[in-house]
């Protein structure tokens, strides 16, 4: 599902460098990004996703050359094969609950917003406990309702792969458990492939696999040699 390969990225003007010899993770399992914040693990899910463009190396992602790919052509293999739950929600607050789950397929014509589409995002709201919520813009939503919102959104398009970063970071733990329990039933169900970054170590054994950013991330001109990825 995911391949890199001599990844280097580095943001102009700081001291900041990712680099990673070579990861995989195979299509269907779970995995857990954790490290010291800082680390690279944000950004690695933007490479991932094409939103950021390493310095150098590839990343493949289902079978696709991400780091070949045009912005244009980003986008829409972005909207179309991924996601995307983002720490902060990333809600429209101009916009309805369903609106905003249906946004996929309003920014791109690479989507075609069809009736059985808008019941699927019905659908998926019911799952997630909030139908009676669907009119309403996010600022009447709790943080937990927001999450939902947002996790109903990364998966109306039915994509191979989910990233999720800080999924749970902002609930509390009822929240918590109900935000991950709709993700790794909607993962195990559809055999998606889901990558999460986390600094909540107490949901850790919910993932197959750990990744920790220790292990390859380079912070500051003195911060030692490269080193590849624990697997």
């Amino acid at each position: 599902m995911i391949e890199l390969r001599d990844l280097a990225f580095s943001y102009p003007d700081s001291d900041f460098g990712l680099s990673i010899t070579g990861l995989e993770i195979a299509a269907g399992t779970t995995t857990a990004f954790i490290g010291p914040s800082g680390s690279g693990k944000t950004t690695l899910l933007n490479l991932i996703a094409g939103i950021l463009e390493p310095d150098t190396g590839s990343v493949r992602t289902n079978g696709t050359l991400v780091t070949e790919l045009s912005d244009r052509a980003r986008r829409a293999f972005r909207v179309t094969e991924i996601g995307l739950v983002f720490q902060e929600f990333e809600l429209l607050e101009y916009l309805t609950v369903l609106d905003n789950i249906l946004l996929p397929y309003r920014i791109n014509p690479v989507l075609k917003l069809q009736p059985e589409i808008v019941e699927r995002a019905k659908t998926l709201a019911a799952r997630v406990g909030i139908t009676d919520k669907l009119r309403r813009r996010p600022r009447q939503l709790s943080q937990g309702e927001r999450q939902r919102v947002a996790v109903c959104r990364a998966v109306i398009t039915d994509p191979p792969l989910l990233l999720t970063d800080e999924p749970t970071g902002n609930l509390d733990p009822l929240n918590r458990e109900t935000v991950l329990d709709i993700l790794f039933d909607y993962v195990r169900d559809a055999g998606t492939t889901l990558v999460s970054v986390t600094h909540d170590h107490g949901i850790l054994e919910r993932f197959e696999a750990v990744v920790d950013f220790r292990s390859f991330h380079e912070i500051g001109p003195d911060s030692g040699s490269e080193l590849d990825p624990a697997r």
